[in-house]
């Protein structure tokens, strides 16, 4: 049964990997930039921020001590704020590197870290997670005590988070993001999106998200069907489906806020949101 009173999750996408001031002049790259929209997007409904780190020139980086200054700076304007750090093999294959910031300590270690359970194709670059690596990765987030955000793109990595269930690899809290319509993987649609929330398991937390112009969609599509969702410039740089209005994080987090509060449900509180993740 869909519960529309169930309160609403919005999990922000600050800036991704891909995205430059030159595609966006909204994208936010350095710690205090991305402070201060996390503060806005907070204000506006966000409870979850997952975070990318840049350098000064825009360029990623997996350096565990710029996630820090990233961390440190969100939650000295939001006190108790989930953070939520990637370990995306799209550009960083080795080990050493996709966990650095899995090794942070106290008030800056993250609450969540993504984990991608499959090789896939963006449009322009592989993003390869081997079987090793994503086990590797796993291990090292429960004996840390983060929970793994679990990227889904395609029906089969659904089965291999059954899988890894199985064998007790992965434990709960289950937390799940369905991502549909990046070319190469599962297209947006409302079937697929249906489909893979019937197949993930029965105590399972899950946001959806849509690529580029089927964000919205998506989104929406998400929170009707009782769902939580995930924006963010790092998903969509645009408005609308046409490209002509960039948008920003906080328009993008005040869009899904809007459809929430036309459908009845409740905006969550960060401890809301923290009982739901299975957080402390």
């Amino acid at each position: 049964m869909i519960d529309l009173a169930k309160p609403l999750v919005i999990n922000l996408a600050m800036t991704g990997s891909v995205p430059r001031r030159t595609d966006n002049p909204a994208v936010p790259i350095l710690p205090q930039e991305i402070a201060a929209d996390a503060m806005r997007c907070y204000a506006a409904g966000a409870r979850i921020f997952h975070i990318h780190a840049r350098m000064e020139d825009g360029e990623s980086t997996s350096r565990k001590e710029v996630f820090a200054d990233i961390t440190e700076h969100i939650r000295a304007v939001i006190p108790g704020a989930v953070i939520c750090v990637t370990t995306s093999g799209r550009f960083y294959q080795g080990f050493e590197e996709r966990s650095d910031a899995l090794q942070l300590e106290g008030d800056l270690k993250p609450d969540l870290a993504s984990l991608t359970l499959g090789s896939m194709n963006f449009p322009k670059q592989a993003s390869v997670n081997e079987p090793a690596m994503i086990q590797r990765l796993a291990a090292v987030m429960k004996e840390r005590g983060i929970v793994p955000e679990l990227e889904i793109f395609d029906f089969g990595m659904i089965d291999y988070a059954q899988y890894l269930i199985e064998r007790k690899i992965l434990e709960p809290p289950f937390v799940f993001n369905i991502l549909l319509g990046s070319l190469g993987t599962s297209a947006a649609t409302g079937l697929n999106l249906a489909m893979m929330v019937d197949r993930l398991p029965r105590e399972a937390y899950w946001s959806a998200a849509g690529i580029g112009r089927f964000q919205f969609s998506m989104n929406s599509l998400g929170l009707t069907l009782g769902g939580h969702v995930r924006t963010g410039l790092e998903d969509n740089l645009y408005l609308d489906g046409q490209k002509r209005e960039l948008a920003t994080n906080e328009s993008l987090v005040k869009r899904v806020s809007c459809v929430a509060k036309a459908l009845g449900r409740p905006l969550a509180t960060t401890e809301q949101a923290r009982r739901m993740l299975g957080l402390s």
